[in-house]
């Protein structure tokens, strides 16, 4: 045999002992001494400044007519009362208008017409009212006659036509009585649908004279949210009575936060919140939760995570010497417990069955299952009223759970990782280009 060949028979059961060697290597089980020490247990988010009294501002106009920003101030932006803050454009409303006032003018040019043909009507009527009162004259003179001086044939047809005159008479009369009924009425049908149209023609002109939103007091500019989360901006389209947003008092203000609700198990109010401005740790301001949601609820469509939304005042003291203004961003801690001595246990350790909270405790080399009592419980860790004692092993990973780490392998990534460094740096051939 070769050197060679036992140099690579050598480097073949070094690589099988190796391999071997990384096959047993198992993480132990994981586990967590209990012992009492002080425990804090808290949540952390991120939260707005609202102000508690604010006055809210309506996209101004009636009936939800649609209009578009035509120029609107920024966001945060002082006013005073009477300043103008945003203006409008309704090209909808008016085309609506100037269709009502066709409408209109059709309806009177249709009134117009009914009350001609209704005075054509009345007329006729009178026209053969009248012919028909000569003929009643003539026929009743006939009527009324001497018989001897005239043919027995005359008193007949006379006495017969003032018979059929008045029957005549009296049907138009009737027609004439009729006419003006059913004519009254079509009129006011029309009266009806001119009131109507007059009516909407108003509440449309009223709608294009309110084109502009000017402030009812001083205040900082908010604007609101819709549904979406989308706030308003030139060239939207919003609709009459609307919210646009809200001028807050700065002298009142709160913190809106918004968690999610995973994390706010035993959360309430009266709950100690410590906040500062973003990226002012030093600014500390200390405040107690004043209003807690009853249900969490989804913030937008793109995810369907829900959210607990609560409000904590902050202090006027506060306002003034850190010159706090409404829409500012502030990281907040919500203290869930604060005991100066407290058994806890990690929330990975506690399997919970059937309304009932366990822990896998180490007895005589096993773990076995034993029931605990929670109070709070916190993001990471729980509050552990009843069921562990102080030097109690729980378990917290099986054994093998978690990958133990090797030297080798650490070696191999450190290797790896340089050879890729070598592989960037090294410079690229250049490539050929055609003229």
């Amino acid at each position: 045999m070769t050197l060679r060949t036992k140099l690579a028979a050598a480097a073949l059961a070094a690589c099988a002992l190796t391999l071997a060697a990384c096959s047993d290597e198992i993480a132990p089980a994981a586990t967590e001494t209990v012992a009492a020490a002080p425990l804090r247990l808290s949540v952390r988010g991120e939260g707005e400044l609202k102000s508690a009294k604010a006055t809210p501002l309506n996209v101004p106009g009636r009936n939800w007519a649609a209009r578009q920003v035509e120029w609107m101030l920024a966001e945060g932006s002082a006013v005073k009362k009477g300043d103008l803050i945003a203006r409008f454009s309704a090209d909808q409303g008016k085309q609506e208008l100037a269709q009502t006032l066709i409408d209109l003018q059709r309806n009177q040019l249709a009134r117009a017409a009914k009350q001609g043909d209704l005075d054509t009507a009345q007329s006729k009527v009178g026209v053969d009212l009248a012919q028909v009162a000569v003929q009643l004259a003539i026929a009743e003179r006939y009527a009324s006659a001497d018989l001897s001086t005239m043919a027995r044939n005359e008193v007949l047809d006379a006495v017969q036509d003032r018979s059929f005159l008045t029957e005549k008479q009296d049907i138009l009369q009737w027609q004439r009585s009729q006419s003006g009924v059913r004519g009254n009425a079509e009129l006011a049908v029309l009266d009806a649908q001119r009131a109507t149209y007059d009516i909407a023609a108003k509440a449309r002109q009223s709608d294009l004279d309110a084109l502009e939103l000017r402030a009812p007091n001083d205040g900082v500019l908010m604007l609101a949210s819709n549904w979406q989360g989308d706030k308003p901006a030139i060239g939207a389209t919003l609709r009459a009575g609307f919210d646009y947003g809200s001028l807050p008092d700065a002298s009142a203000m709160e913190l809106e936060l918004n968690l999610p609700q995973i994390e706010t198990q035993g959360i309430q109010v009266g709950n100690a919140v410590e906040m500062f401005p973003v990226g002012r740790p030093e600014q500390k301001i200390l405040s107690k939760l004043s209003w807690v949601a009853s249900a969490a609820k989804v913030r937008n469509q793109q995810s369907p995570v829900k959210y607990l939304s609560m409000k904590a005042p902050i202090p006027a003291e506060a306002i003034a010497r850190y010159k706090l203004v409404p829409g500012q961003q502030l990281e907040a801690r919500v203290l869930l417990l604060d005991a100066p001595k407290a058994i806890s246990v990690a929330n990975v350790a506690i399997d919970s069955d059937e309304g009932r909270d366990y822990v896998r405790v180490s007895d005589g080399g096993q773990f076995r299952r034993r029931e605990i009592e929670l109070g709070v419980r916190g993001p990471a860790r729980s509050q552990v009223l009843s069921g562990l004692r102080e030097g109690d092993r729980v378990l917290l990973a099986e054994a093998g759970a978690i990958d133990a780490p090797t030297a080798k392998a650490e070696d191999a990534a450190k290797q790896a990782a340089a050879e890729q460094e070598k592989a960037q740096d090294k410079p690229q051939p250049a490539k050929a280009v055609r003229p």
